[in-house]
C-alpha cells in the first residue's frame, strides 16, 4: 500500500513538556492552545508530532493551528494539525491517530476528504509508530508519497 518506509523515526519525545494530574487523569500543556489538554492516546501522538514540527523542522508556533473546524457534507469535523505557510495559506494538514489505530486506506481517505476543503499541498498521516507524507497537486490531481516532511515556505 505504501511505497516508502515510515517517517516515524523522525518523531521525537520531548521530556520537557509539562504534564500534571487532575482528578486522577494526566494532562499535558499544549504550547499552541496554551492550556492543559487531557492526555489521550491520540493527544500523545499529536503532541509528539507537534514537538517534531517545532523543534526539528523549526516550524513557527504562530503558523500552526490545532483542531481546526471544517465542514464536510454538512458535518462538522476537525483537522488535528494545520500548518500555514508564511503567506497564511494552508501548507500541511496532519491527521493523527492513536498508536493502536493502524494507518489504512480509510485513514488516508479521511485526511483526503478533510483536505478537499482545506487544499493544503501536503498531507501527513501518523499514529506515532508510522508516519506518511504526501504532496498533493490539485492541478493534475496527482499524489506523490514523500520520504520526508517538507520544509515550510
Amino acid at each position: 500500500m505504501f511505497e516508502n518506509d515510515s517517517l516515524c523515526n523522525m518523531i521525537i519525545k520531548n521530556e520537557k513538556r509539562k504534564i500534571k494530574e487532575i482528578d486522577g487523569r494526566a494532562y499535558i500543556f499544549d504550547i499552541i492552545r496554551k492550556k492543559y489538554i487531557l492526555l489521550t492516546p491520540e493527544e500523545i501522538v499529536r503532541q509528539n508530532f507537534l514537538d517534531y514540527l517545532i523543534l526539528e523542522k523549526t516550524y513557527s508556533k504562530n503558523l500552526i493551528k490545532l483542531e481546526s473546524a471544517l465542514k464536510y457534507n454538512s458535518l462538522n469535523k476537525r483537522s488535528d494539525i494545520l500548518v500555514y505557510d508564511k503567506l497564511g495559506k494552508p501548507f500541511l494538514l496532519v491527521e493523527c491517530k492513536a498508536e493502536s489505530v493502524a494507518i489504512s486506506q480509510s485513514t488516508i481517505e479521511q485526511a483526503s476528504r478533510y483536505n478537499f476543503q482545506i487544499k493544503a499541498p501536503f498531507v501527513c498521516i501518523t499514529n506515532g509508530l508510522k508516519t506518511y507524507c504526501f504532496k498533493i497537486d490539485f492541478n493534475d490531481n496527482s499524489i506523490i508519497q514523500l520520504n520526508t516532511i517538507p520544509e515550510i515556505i
